[in-house]
């Protein structure tokens, strides 16, 4: 296992090398002027249209523009915001931070465009449910001809759902976390597969696996649901527990933007090193980033395309609110906590370095602070398998066609995999889902910048129908 995940790490810096990064970045700026700034423009009536009354029986679509948001960060927010930010932070410094806040900022123009043009391109199903994403406005967009670059996204959408963001990096944080709080030091274990496993990560692994199947097997409808009521939920108390810890450290939040600052441009490397110091803080900022939100990995489209909506563009600015909801202030209520503690240098690893960051900054008992981390983490990666089955029902669903038996075939062998994803070291399961999300984002992004004129076009109409009043939108 050892030689394989040193194999992986091999190919996880081809596929992010800084290559990918500058076609992400770049492509996220070029959106953003070819859409006269949509994140910003388009950012408070996002918000208006979160919580509208009007949803029509007539207009078309699944579920509401907040279930369908709700169902979208059921599944960017999870351990990326947790383990992810850490572990980007402990590899790349507090400098990853901000090149995670830069993607985020160009990322949302490109999550607006993809979830767009998802819902402008989205099929309805022989059974009457909606179908749309990448592969749909790749194929549809840009024509035939182009069907194989759809196939590419769908076929890595399922395998970023089985072997990435979906399945092992969330529940493998989950027991994790939940080892740390009951047993530590790892006194109750248990042989498997060769291996001392704490008897605490075999029962949380078994739990979970049972509720989540309990869930998955209701498909959309269930997910939205229990999107809709844990979300909201599980955001409030994660934010309010780290702005208590941000509060009561008030006097090394200065000293934290210092970190970040200085780390994003190598300030503090010496000379020869500042080049490596800086694509180090690019590379893992970026990359952890967009594991993170998923901007323009074509994930939250397929969720948007769902959406009860007429116009592409009203959702669009929805779902956009995601990468500001997810990166902009979950992940950096994270990375501060991290960098004012200074948990990120004393040679912890994945969640064990937020879990130091919250007993050692809360003004509560070490064992409070584990249990609240633990508490959050159960629910936000629990959240981000059950949005990531959809996924990749999706596109599994794409590649074979309606085929109702092996939908739910792939339902239990999904399941499967969250059963097997405790066992699986932390370093394998996060270089394994970084190689996934690189190669599923690239066919997504050729695409975007494919039809950024029919985004383009999409985001006037709407826009004028707003300045022209209501009347004339009722028409």
């Amino acid at each position: 296992m050892k030689e394989f995940t040193e194999f992986l790490g091999k190919v996880d810096n081809c596929v992010w090398g800084v290559p990918l990064m500058i076609f992400i970045l770049g492509s996220g700026i070029f959106l953003t002027i070819r859409l006269h700034g949509i994140q910003f423009r388009g950012f408070g009536q996002g918000f208006k249209n979160l919580f509208s009354k009007d949803q029509k029986s007539d207009k078309k679509g699944e579920v509401s523009g907040f279930a369908a948001l709700c169902t979208a960060l059921s599944a960017t927010i999870g351990t990326g915001n947790i383990v992810g930010v850490a572990t980007a932070i402990v590899a790349g410094g507090p400098g990853a931070m901000f090149w995670m806040w830069l993607a985020a900022i160009f990322g949302t123009a490109t999550k607006y465009a993809e979830c767009t043009l998802a819902v402008h391109y989205r099929q309805q199903g022989k059974d009457g449910h909606i179908i749309g994403g990448p592969f749909y406005y790749i194929e549809k967009g840009m024509g035939e001809k182009w069907k194989w670059l759809a196939k590419i996204f769908a076929f890595f959408g399922v395998c970023v759902g089985l072997m990435g963001i979906g399945t092992f990096t969330q529940i493998n944080g989950i027991t994790s976390a939940v080892k740390n709080f009951f047993d530590p030091e790892e006194k109750f274990t248990v042989s498997i597969l060769g291996q001392q496993t704490s008897i605490a990560v075999v029962i949380a692994g078994i739990v979970l696996t049972i509720c989540i199947a309990l869930v998955i097997i209701g498909g959309l409808r269930r997910i939205s649901a229990v999107a809709e009521k844990i979300v909201p939920f599980m955001a409030i108390l994660y934010v309010g527990t780290v702005l208590i810890l941000i509060f009561t450290n008030l006097d090394k939040l200065p000293g934290a933007f210092v970190q970040i600052f200085e780390g994003a441009f190598g300030i503090r490397a010496m000379a020869g090193g500042m080049l490596g110091a800086i694509i180090a803080s690019m590379r893992n900022g970026i990359a952890r980033g967009i594991f993170s939100n998923e901007a323009g990995l074509g994930s939250a489209p397929i969720a948007a395309a769902a959406a009860v909506t007429d116009y592409p563009s009203e959702q669009g600015v929805i779902s956009m609110l995601g990468t500001f909801i997810d990166t902009i202030i979950v992940c950096s209520m994270t990375g501060l906590s991290i960098i004012m503690t200074g948990s990120w240098n004393i040679g912890l690893e994945g969640v064990n370095v937020t879990n130091h960051a919250f007993t050692e900054g809360l003004p509560f008992p070490s064992v409070v602070a584990s249990f609240i981390l633990m508490i959050c983490l159960v629910f936000f990666a629990s959240t981000t398998i059950l949005g990531w089955d959809y996924y990749s029902e999706r596109c599994l669903e794409y590649l074979v066609g309606e085929k109702p038996k092996v939908i739910r075939a792939y339902r239990w062998l999904y399941i499967f995999c969250v059963f097997i994803g405790p066992y699986m070291t932390v370093s394998f399961v996060w270089t394994l889902a970084d190689i996934f999300n690189g190669l599923m984002a690239i066919p997504n992004i050729i695409g975007l910048l494919a039809l950024s004129g029919v985004c383009a076009k999409e985001t006037k109409r709407y826009f004028d129908v707003l300045h022209s009043g209501p009347e004339i939108k009722a028409k």
